[in-house]
């Protein structure tokens, strides 16, 4: 029997977001949208909307519909190079990208594929538990790459020199980083794919917040996909769920300029899903359309930029009892609440916090091994900014009642 650990983020999301009156802070995507609120988005009224018809219920186009992949390759193109030179790799096609059931099923395919016993993986930390956990429930050993506050939470490419074994198989990024918010900028990418093209490692970039870059410093730009290095053995993945709004239709994707390794993850998902969903594949065309996707993205950049300020605000008013990186991009925050400079018990004060009806999560359960993280949450800030609102006044309250007291 496979031996897996508990999903301890999904099974805290199940266990209380639920909860009558909760205000619910913990929730990744950006507050989610309705079809008809993407009709209003369109900037093309003569582009008919998704379930506007009737269609047959086959499965469909099995790695995705051509419109689809299209448009997730263009997506991915963004901010690469026009022309392909020596330096600059062909552009990403729709031939390039298997279209799955959200990312989450995108990553564990490509672990499937990939990983087995006696392979060896390194996978930044913190981050989603599936992108270390599955590996290790396949038989792989998975060292951690920790990333440090005192760096931003961005990687640090002297400290993978040390963790590359002679059986290291595959390197796991996420950029944005679930649960900091950090962005791991242009030039670490550079060297990360460096590396592992150095030792023909391949490179797992789970890129599933974005292109929700709403909060870049003064020069910073936002760092293009994995995939823009043109590096074959580099894999993309991502979703509609996060930085779209749109969690509800469980599309995301695999991308990798490898079509070998794109026809045996195709192979390996015949096993499990076949296809996805046409009616999901319709609304994501739709949503993805050139006459739909920058409304719709402008609504959440605007959105994720005024809820910082209020968490921002937040933050700076208790400063003495939180710290944090504040986030450049995604939907999350990592914030340390302590009582008298040391940690709170971070799984009690999630608990405490559920009782005044405000959820979020706590990462010492939630992202951490052992006493990592302690005292520190997640907290999805994307939310409607009400919910956002309420939420941290009663935060508040509590905390000038219970940590400041």
């Amino acid at each position: 029997m496979v031996q897996i650990e508990p999903f301890e983020v999904e099974q805290w999301m199940d266990r209380y977001e639920n909860t009558p009156g909760i205000l619910n802070i913990a929730e990744t995507c950006a507050a989610s949208v309705s079809v008809d609120e993407l009709e209003g988005f369109s900037t093309d009224k003569s582009i008919e909307c998704p379930l506007s018809r009737s269609l047959k219920l086959t499965y469909g186009h099995i790695r995705g519909s051509p419109a689809f992949r299209e448009s997730v390759a263009a997506l991915l193109n963004n901010g690469a190079p026009l022309t392909t030179t020596s330096q600059n790799p062909p552009r990403l096609e729709a031939e390039d990208v298997l279209i799955t059931q959200g990312a989450i099923a995108g990553n564990f395919l490509l672990f499937y594929t990939l990983v087995g016993p006696g392979d060896h993986v390194i996978c930044v930390y913190p981050t989603y538990q599936q992108l270390y956990s599955v590996p290790q429930s396949l038989g792989a050993s998975v060292s951690l790459w920790r990333l440090q506050q005192e760096d931003g939470f961005i990687p640090d490419i002297a400290e993978l020199e040390l963790l590359v074994k002679p059986n290291t198989k595959l390197i796991v990024i996420n950029n944005p980083n679930n649960p900091t918010g950090a962005t791991t900028p242009e030039s670490v990418l550079a060297a990360i794919v460096a590396f592992a093209q150095q030792r023909k490692l391949c490179i797992l970039s789970d890129e599933v917040y974005s292109p929700l870059y709403h909060s870049l410093r003064t020069g910073q730009t936002a760092p293009p996909s994995i995939l823009s290095f043109g590096y074959g053995k580099a894999v993309a993945t991502g979703s509609l769920s996060k930085a779209f709004a749109l969690a509800g239709i469980r599309v995301g994707w695999i991308a990798s300029r490898n079509r070998d390794l794109l026809d045996a993850l195709a192979h390996a998902r015949d096993y499990t899903a076949i296809s996805v969903s046409q009616l999901d594949d319709q609304v994501a065309t739709y949503a993805l359309s050139s006459a739909v996707v920058p409304s719709l993205m402008k609504r959440n950049m605007n959105l994720a930029r005024a809820n910082l300020q209020l968490l921002s605000a937040f933050v700076e008013k208790h400063s003495s009892v939180c710290s944090w990186v504040k986030p450049t991009a995604g939907t999350t925050a990592f914030i340390q609440f302590c009582k008298d400079g040391v940690p709170v018990d971070d799984v009690e004060l999630a608990v405490q916090l559920v009782e005044w009806k405000v959820m979020f999560l706590p990462a010492g359960r939630c992202f951490g091994h052992g006493k990592d993280f302690k005292g520190y949450v997640r907290v999805g800030y994307v939310c409607h900014t009400d919910v956002l609102k309420a939420g941290l006044e009663i935060l508040s309250k509590y905390v000038e009642e219970k940590l400041l007291s």
